[in-house]
């Protein structure tokens, strides 16, 4: 199976400010991390390999910085990398990025599962994922927190609704979104970190990917 997660560096919320002149979030000099949703998606996405079989993809859009986020996880389990970078994204909204995203994944080939964070906690505006999945025009499901079943052609999830939870099939390709329960991120090992020190990360540009 060819899981593809999207995630992306956000500052460290422990340090986050408002810059009083444009009331919006001063990210010089704030630690940056991946975001939290993020890991929770990638760590699903590299258990549901470890019991299938196949490949992991991280994909991340940003500046040349945001390649520490993509060597974290591989350290923690994704087997590479690609981080789409140009300054003709810089300051894109949702609806840009999911476009963004969007022309890169169909730059890189087929997918049968993309997993993204429910939102990312510099935003909160939990539209990409949901965005991503109509420009690429496939079935989703939000705020999954439990992976039921796995099969050739299909996956069946539970996810959070306001009363409880319902359970979807959806038939593959498809896209879901997570939130943190669904499963603890685990922490990288040596040997992960080694292997995410020597990877050789992909980098993509607008011409490259026809945006």
């Amino acid at each position: 199976m060819n899981i593809l997660v999207c995630v992306k560096q956000v500052p460290d919320a422990k340090d986050v400010r408002l810059d009083p002149k444009t009331n919006t979030l001063a990210r010089e000099g704030v630690e940056s991390i991946m975001n939290p949703y993020d890991r929770h998606a990638l760590e699903e996405a590299v258990a549901i390999k470890e019991q299938q079989g196949g490949t992991v993809t991280v994909l991340t859009m940003g500046p040349p910085q945001a390649e520490s986020v993509l060597r974290e996880a591989i350290a923690c389990g994704a087997d590479d990398g690609v981080l789409i970078s140009d300054r003709a994204f810089a300051g894109a909204d949702t609806w840009a990025t999911a476009y963004t995203l969007a022309m890169a994944v169909q730059a890189l080939g087929e997918f049968d599962l993309i997993l993204c964070g429910k939102q990312a906690i510099d935003g909160d505006t939990a539209q990409v994922g949901p965005g991503l999945a109509c420009r690429l025009r496939v079935p989703y499901a939000t705020c999954v927190q439990k992976t039921r079943l796995v099969a050739a052609h299909s996956i069946e999830v539970e996810r959070m609704m306001d009363d409880g939870y319902d359970v979807v099939r959806l038939q593959m390709p498809a896209l879901m979104t997570v939130v943190k329960d669904i499963t603890e991120p685990r922490v990288a090992s040596l040997k992960g970190k080694m292997k995410a020190k020597k990877a050789e990360i992909r980098q993509l540009s607008a011409p490259d990917i026809g945006a």
